[in-house]
C-alpha cells in the first residue's frame, strides 16, 4: 500500500514529466507565431524548475525529467545558474542546435540562446531562500540580492560573447522579476533583448480585483495624483536623482518585453490596470500626471524618503501585454506557468502593445 508521501512524490513526478504536461502538440514550431514562441519560452522556464527538482530528488541522469523540456525543441543545456546561498539551480542558459546550416536562423526568429529563470519552489531545500527573495521584491530591493547579480552578469556575459546573435530572456513569477531586471540592465546599455515575463509580481494593492469600474478608476486617479505629487516634491529636493530616474525610465521605452498575465492572479493582474489607466489619463488630458506617476512606486518613494534605497523594478514604460481571459478556478491555476503553452484552441488570449511616447 502506498504511503501519502509516495503518492505526493508520484503526483509531483507526473506534473514534472514533459510527456504528461508539456506542449506535445508543438511538433513543428512556427517561429513567427506568437503563441508558439511564447510556448517554447515557457517550456524552457519549466525546464529550470525541473532541473532543480531533479537535483533535490537526486535523480540520476537516466531518470532525470528536465532534459526533455528543452530537447523537444532542439535546445541543449549550456550552463546552470546556481544561487550562492543555498546552491539551488535558479536559471539556465540554452543554445539552439542547428539541424541544417547557419542559414536556418535567417528570417525565422529562432533564438540562438535563451536564458531562463524559475520562480519560487515550495520544496524544503529551496523555499527559504526563494521566500527571502520574494520579500526583497516587496521591499523593492531584489536588485541588491546576490542571485540577481549572478543573473544579470550571466546575461551581460552572454550578450558580450554572442556576437549580436538572437538572445531571449524568460522567467516566471520570481524568475520573471529576475528576467525583468536583466532585461532592463541590457536595455539601458542599448541592447534590447526579446523577453518573456510570465506572471511577474506587481508590488501594489490588487486593484484589478475590484469589480466596480468607477470605484477602481477613482482609486487609481487618487493614487496617481498622490504618487506624482510626492515624486515632484522629492525631485525638487533632489533634482539630480530625479533627472537620473527620468533618463533611466525613458531609455527603456524602446524595449518591449512580452508581459503575460492572468486577471485571476492578484500577484500580477495589476499590470492590466497599470497600462490601461495610462491611456485613460491621456484621454482625460492629465497624461503628464500619469507619466510621472507611472515611473514611481508609492511604496518606493516612501522608503526613499526614509533614507532607504529602493528600486521599483516592476515598473515598465512599454510592454506587449498578453492577458489570458480563460476562466481560472483558483489562484494556483491563474498563476501556473502551464497555462502559457496550452493549445491555442484551449486558451483565450488578448494581446495589446503599450508604448511610451
Amino acid at each position: 500500500m502506498e504511503t501519502d508521501h509516495q503518492l505526493v512524490v508520484a503526483t509531483e513526478c507526473e506534473r514534472e514529466n514533459f510527456n504528461s504536461t508539456g506542449p506535445l502538440h508543438l511538433t513543428v514550431v512556427d517561429w513567427d507565431n506568437e503563441h508558439h514562441r511564447r510556448s517554447v519560452a515557457a517550456s524552457l522556464v519549466s525546464g529550470v524548475y525541473i532541473l532543480e527538482r531533479d537535483r533535490q530528488e537526486k535523480r540520476d541522469p537516466k531518470h532525470a525529467l528536465a532534459p526533455l523540456w528543452w530537447e523537444f525543441f532542439n535546445f541543449r543545456l549550456v550552463r546552470q545558474l546556481v544561487d550562492d546561498v543555498d546552491q539551488s539551480i535558479f536559471g539556465a542558459i540554452y543554445e539552439y542546435e542547428l539541424k541544417t546550416s547557419p542559414s536556418e536562423f535567417k528570417n525565422k526568429g529562432i533564438p540562438h540562446y535563451v536564458i531562463a529563470f524559475r520562480g519560487t519552489l515550495t520544496s524544503r531545500n529551496s523555499v527559504t531562500r526563494d521566500i527571502e527573495l520574494d520579500l526583497h521584491i516587496v521591499r523593492h530591493g531584489l536588485h541588491e540580492s546576490t542571485r540577481s547579480r549572478i543573473a544579470i552578469q550571466a546575461v551581460r556575459d552572454l550578450v558580450a560573447s554572442s556576437q549580436n546573435r538572437n538572445i531571449w530572456v524568460a522567467g516566471h513569477s520570481l524568475g520573471a522579476a529576475m528576467a525583468m531586471l536583466a532585461g532592463k540592465e541590457t536595455a539601458i546599455s542599448g541592447t534590447f533583448l526579446e523577453t518573456f515575463l510570465f506572471n511577474p509580481p506587481f508590488i501594489s494593492a490588487p486593484l484589478e480585483q475590484i469589480k466596480n469600474e468607477g470605484v477602481k478608476h477613482g482609486i487609481r486617479v487618487a493614487s496617481s495624483v498622490i504618487t506624482a505629487g510626492l515624486a515632484f516634491a522629492m525631485s525638487v529636493k533632489k533634482p539630480q536623482q530625479k533627472n537620473r530616474s527620468v533618463e533611466t525610465f525613458s531609455s527603456l521605452a524602446k524595449w518591449v518585453p512580452n508581459l503575460c498575465v492572468n486577471p485571476g492572479d492578484h500577484l500580477c493582474s495589476e499590470y492590466i490596470g497599470y497600462f490601461q489607466h495610462r491611456e485613460k489619463m491621456e484621454q482625460l488630458g492629465v497624461g503628464q500626471i500619469e507619466k510621472m506617476a507611472t515611473q514611481h512606486s508609492l511604496g518606493g518613494l516612501v522608503m526613499t524618503a526614509m533614507g532607504k534605497e529602493a528600486e521599483p523594478s516592476h515598473l515598465l514604460p512599454s510592454a506587449c501585454l498578453t492577458i489570458n481571459l480563460a476562466p481560472a478556478p483558483d489562484l494556483k491555476k491563474a498563476h501556473a506557468l502551464q497555462q502559457w503553452w496550452q493549445p491555442e484552441s484551449q486558451v483565450n488570449f488578448k494581446t495589446q502593445a503599450y508604448l511610451y511616447s
